[in-house]
């Protein structure tokens, strides 16, 4: 599943490519592409018809495009919502080219330069118009920037945000007494931060991920924040972590992470801090890769 960068990378692609356009109409090709959508595809097109499309936001691994009416001063009150699932695409392409073999949804714009299309070969992704509300954790700022869409309210700010508080996550993470990677991918703790970047953050700050938060000290959860926002910007860098065809840019281009990373998927390899091999464990129903040497098992430990 995209993770923060990827999802970031994506954003800025869109920056460039939407924003200031105007949907002339919208086509629903798949109905899972919009079935958390209650109204339905043929009302989620009525909603984008005629709507400017303002600069795109991000919250953890979700984006947004506020959608204002054309020619209006007023804020923005609903917005385009985009989660990506394990193998959405947000793509531009220019007009009349061929459809993608998986393509759910496509926006065509007044302006008849290139169109927007949401790619999902797995159908876990989805769009939605929903309502725009104040930010639990935000800043106020212009263009919708104090709103973030009503279904994700509940989600916390992520690292890489002005609204992030290092105190109060430290405080969280001492109250929920869990494995310090279990809370790396609770998002109503953190957003943003998935199987990929929590093992890479770990190994950076030389942490197991079966450390309880209840024993970490102010300076070790410090050390996670630092290894997530280091590991997440170098991956920002080079956009993002492809393992396949299932994550590209806006352009249709892979990320080229895949090759600096630490731990995540290096099971066997060397570590390159201290060449201990690196050790695979199940967790969660998926793999969770560490240092035996630079992240030792914590004698208690949580799953």
């Amino acid at each position: 599943m995209p993770e923060l960068p990827e999802v970031e990378v994506v954003r800025r692609g869109l920056e460039r490519w939407t924003s200031g356009r105007t949907a002339a109409s919208a086509e629903v090709l798949h109905p899972r592409a919009v079935r958390r959508y209650a109204a339905g595809p043929a009302d989620f097109a009525g909603r984008l018809a005629g709507r400017v499309m303002l600069a795109p936001r991000r919250r953890g691994k979700y984006l947004w495009i506020p959608l204002q009416d054309a020619g209006a001063a007023q804020e923005p009150s609903e917005a385009l919502l985009a989660h990506l699932g394990m193998s959405g695409q947000l793509l531009v392409g220019e007009p009349g080219r061929e459809r993608e073999k998986h393509l759910r949804v496509r926006i065509v714009f007044t302006d008849g330069g290139h169109d927007l299309r949401f790619v999902d070969q797995r159908t876990f992704g989805h769009l939605m118009v929903c309502e725009l509300v104040p930010d639990t954790f935000g800043v106020p700022g212009p263009a919708g920037q104090g709103l973030v869409p009503e279904p994700i309210v509940h989600i916390a700010a992520d690292p890489l945000e002005e609204a992030f508080d290092p105190e109060a996550f430290f405080g969280a993470l001492r109250r929920r007494k869990t494995g310090i990677k279990r809370a790396l991918l609770d998002q109503s703790l953190i957003s943003g931060v998935g199987n990929i970047y929590a093992d890479e953050a770990l190994w950076r700050a030389g942490l197991h991920w079966a450390r309880p938060t209840e024993t970490l000290t102010r300076a070790e959860a410090a050390r996670v924040l630092e290894g997530a926002r280091e590991v997440m910007g170098a991956a920002l860098d080079v956009g993002g972590t492809s393992f396949d065809s299932l994550y590209v840019n806006v352009n249709g281009e892979s990320g080229y992470f895949e090759r600096s990373l630490d731990a995540y998927g290096r099971r066997d390899e060397p570590c390159r801090r201290c060449g201990t091999p690196i050790r695979r464990d199940v967790f969660m129903n998926r793999s969770s890769y560490s240092c035996p040497t630079c992240q030792p098992r914590p004698r208690r430990a949580r799953y």
